[in-house]
Parts: C-alpha cells; structure tokens; sequence
C-alpha cells in the first residue's frame, strides 16, 4: 500500500486526468468517504491505489457507461466535470436557491467570443443585446454583465424577478454593509427564548457523543460508498435509538415545536421559535428606506428561511412532511435535527451575500439589462424597456435583440411558484401558477406536451418581433419527447444545430445518467 499526502495526491491526479486537480477535491474526497483517509492531526494521507480506483472508474468508466445509456453524441466537454462547486456557484449566482438552473459556464461558453472544435463561430459581441424569456434565476443576465453584454430578462414569476434584479443591481457596498450589520444585531438583540438556546446546547452535546459512536466520520462514509452495506436498515434503527433522548430533552425545556395555525406555509413548515424570528427580522428590513437594500435584506432573509424549514437537509428542494424531530441525514450521514433558530443562518447568509456583491463588482461591466415582469407569450418588451430604463430602451430600438439564451421550462418536472411558497407567503407577491408553461401539477401526458409545445411556441414568437433580422436562439431544453423539432415549425425557425451535455452535478438524490440538449435555433 502507497500512502501519499494530499498536495501529493492532487499532482498525481493532475498528470493522471491531464486536467488541474485542486488539493480541495482530494480532501472532498476523503471527507465525503470517496477514498479512504489515513493519519491523524493534520497528516492526512490517501492510498494511491485506492485514488486511482476511484477516478478510473469515475472518469473512464462512468464516461463510457453513460454514453451507453444518452448516446455516442454526448458532449463530454459541456460537462465541465473539472470544475469545483466554488466555481459553478461563483459571486451572485448563489445569492439564492433556485432547483433547475443552470451553470453560468454554460452561457459562457455559447455567449462569449471564444471558439474551439464544437462551437465553430461565434454568435454574440460586447454590445449586442441578449433575451432571455424564460429568466428565472437571472444566470443569463449575470452572465451577461459579466461578459460585456446587454441583456433583458423576463419571468412570469415576481419572486424570480427580485431573485435576479436583487443579484444584478449595482450597489453601495459601504451602505449595504451598515445595513446588514444592522440587520444581524436587531435580531441578536430580540428577546429570545433561553429555553431554546440551553435546550439546543444540550441536544448538540448528545448527538456528539451519539454519532462519533454510530458513524465514525469517513470510515463511515467510505463503508457506504463501497456498496455492500445496507444504510437505510442502519438508519431506521439509529433514529430510534436516539429519538427517546431527543424526546426527553423537548419536554425537560417544554419546547413548543409546532405553531398553533396551520393556515399558511409559514404556519407549517416552521418551528415556532424560528416563526417568531423570522417575523422579527422582517419587520426590522421593512423599515428600511432605501428600496434596493431592502429587497436584498428581504433575499437574505428568504434564503434564510428555506434553510430552516421543518424538513431533511437532502429534502430541502422536494418538501415531503415536516420533520420536528431528529432524523438520519442522508447528505451528512449522522443523525441530525430540526432548525431551532435562524440566527446561525442569518449571520452566515448576510454575510456571504455582502462578500459575493464585493466579487461582482469587480467583474461587471458597464452594460444595461432589464428585468421585466410579465408573460413571454404577450409581453411588449419594447414598451416595458422604455418605461424601466429610457437609456437602454433606445439602444434597443435602434440595434434589436441579437438572440436568445435560455432554459425553457421542461414538462412536468417543476411547479416554478410552489418551489418558493415560503417567500410568496412572506413577501405577500401575487402567485401566478396558472400562467407557468409545463408545470409538474399538470403531468408529462399527451394534453400536457400538447399545451407545453404551444406556450413555448407562442413565446418564441412573440419575441421575434424584437430579435435582429440574423438571430441566434439557443434553447437549453431535456427534450425526451421529442417536442422541440414541432416548437421550432411551429416559431417559424429551423433547428441548425445540437449540442448534447451530460449533467453531472444535480442536488437531488437521484444519479442517474441526465442530459440536456442545447437547441440552436435560426429564422427559416
């Protein structure tokens, strides 16, 4: 057995796979149970063998099996698999959760001025002007600052739009600090419930002790990971165990766990403690005069809140019931608990969003966007413009729109409102579910592919109107039915190229082989 250490592993790595490997993936590896860890106190080493298993049968053989499984015409390159999770999520794009993005690489690679042996040519320039129907998130538009690009984004959804806006203003970094730090101390200095705090230091210190017994840390995870042992027989027993423990603590502080209404999804899927904290904190931000500001205090605090829902950390994008008791973690492999308070998170968010602004800035270029609320299927994006930023508007009549970049919605995957039911509720924005293409409440039948097929459609139509003569649309699409060669008769567009990728890095529990298509669409 060859034992190597972690800066050693890395340049091991790198020359094997021909591509950077960071002594951050080597420790991820180790710490998720991947590899097996040896030494102790800082001397952490890996057993080459063992390593190079591991990426062998992750880059060679998963390679060639999922090409098996999607097609020979998938494109490895558009995995991006050498990227770290840092890198995918870099500045504002993690300024909040969003299920069904994509990452900001992806747009980089088809709107900027590089080309290579897949993209021949290049589509979009510094100053063009890039739609962007379906905005979601706000990747495209960041994206675009970023690349020197105009941009106009529009989504059905209010809260989207805050997302995005919230991550592409441009904002006094001295005030937004003052701001949040007022924030973090309103909260700090709100009378909590000491039973709470006690009773939390108390429940830490039990599942400390319980854990390091039933799941040695990595040994535990690379056991799991080895595949001949059965982790959800181990987990139902374990959570039983611990559970008369937890229980005993709950009634020695007379912790109230539910709240007394059930009328609303904060009603529900909050502990009262936090409930209460979380009503506190709100009223702090909407005293705040500056509108800016106080949306992206009201983001901080929404981002807050979804991570202290009354739910599983592996369950937090797919709400099932919720959990006020301790559980095994899937994600974390050890029993966890139920969020007591937000104040951990709100410290830890507003603070990660006042450093990702900072990036930003540096990046950005002094381009326009837009955010535009409204439905891509009958939205006047001229007339929105003008009345959002004059400036931009009259660049935008004069030159038009150079193309599109987008995700569409896929059928039946997700019900965009409901992800966020918790900020709609908080944040009182008007839902608007009956007007989302392909939701999941409406099924993946013949009807549902049908009505999906004419909402895109009708969107991509629409937007004609204000594209240049010569666009490029790019639509990045699952299309297991095969819908989009009738989506683009049906625009008035012909279909001139595809580029396959596989998705490797999905949060869900489910990973199994995934791909998506890039559609490049021009005028026929």
């Amino acid at each position: 057995m060859t034992l190597i250490s972690i800066p050693e592993a890395s340049k091991w790595a790198s020359d094997f796979l021909e591509k950077e490997i960071m002594p951050t993936n080597i420790s991820y590896l180790v710490q998720y149970g991947k590899v097996k860890k040896y030494g102790e106190n800082g001397s952490t080493m890996v057993n080459l063998s063992d390593l190079k298993k591991y990426y062998e049968s992750r880059n060679g053989t998963r390679e060639v099996a999922w090409k098996k499984t999607l097609g020979n015409d998938l494109n490895w390159k558009l995995s991006f698999d050498n990227l770290r999770e840092k890198d995918t999520t870099k500045h504002v794009h993690r300024l909040h959760p969003y299920k069904g993005k994509y990452i900001p690489q992806l747009v980089e690679y088809f709107i900027d001025n590089h080309t290579d042996n897949f993209k021949k040519e290049t589509y979009f320039k510094a100053g063009d002007i890039i739609l962007d129907p379906f905005l979601g998130s706000g990747t495209t538009i960041i994206q675009s600052l970023e690349t020197g690009i105009h941009s106009i984004g529009i989504d059905v959804s209010e809260f989207n739009c805050m997302i995005s806006s919230c991550k592409a203003v441009q904002y006094d970094e001295e005030y937004l600090q003052k701001s949040i730090k007022k924030l973090i101390t309103s909260l700090d200095s709100f009378e909590h419930d000491n039973k709470i705090q006690e009773f939390e230091t108390e429940l830490l210190a039990e599942l400390a002790k319980f854990n390091l017994v039933n799941y040695p840390g990595h040994d535990f995870k690379y056991k799991i990971n080895q595949g001949n042992f059965n982790e959800n027989k181990f987990a139902i027993e374990k959570e039983k165990e611990f559970l008369p423990i937890y229980q005993k603590l709950v009634k020695k502080y007379s912790i109230k766990l539910k709240q007394d209404k059930k009328a609303s999804f904060l009603d529900t899927w909050f502990i009262e403690n936090v409930r209460s904290e979380i009503d506190h904190v709100f009223k702090t931000i909407k005293q705040e005069k500056d509108i800016k500001i106080r949306k992206i205090l009201a983001l901080i605090l929404s981002r807050t809140i979804r991570s202290c829902r009354a739910t599983t950390h592996s369950d937090l994008a797919t709400l099932k019931e919720p959990q006020i008791t301790t559980y095994y973690c899937y994600k974390h492999k050890k029993i966890c608990k139920p969020i007591f308070s937000i104040t951990s998170m709100l410290n830890r968010y507003a603070l990660d969003t006042l450093s990702r602004v900072r990036e930003f800035n540096k990046l950005r270029k002094p381009v326009y966007y837009s955010v535009l609320a409204g439905d891509s299927r009958n939205i006047n994006i001229f007339e929105k413009v003008e009345k959002n930023n004059p400036k931009f508007s009259k660049i935008l009549k004069k030159q038009k729109i150079a193309g599109i970049f987008c995700s569409p919605p896929y059928v039946g995957q997700i019900d965009y409102h409901e992800q966020h039911a918790y900020a709609y509720d908080l944040l009182g924005f008007k839902r608007k579910d009956e007007l989302e293409i392909g939701p999941l409440y409406k099924g993946q039948g013949v009807e549902a592919r049908k009505s999906y097929v004419e909402g895109i459609s009708e969107v991509l139509n629409n937007c004609k109107k204000y594209l240049k003569e010569n666009f490029d649309v790019f639509l990045v699409a699952n299309d297991k039915f095969n819908l989009y060669p009738e989506i683009a008769e049906k625009s008035g567009m012909k279909i001139v190229n595809q580029f396959k990728r596989p998705v490797l890095n999905r949060t869900e529990r489910d990973r199994n082989p995934y791909s998506e298509i890039i559609f490049h669409l021009k005028s026929i």
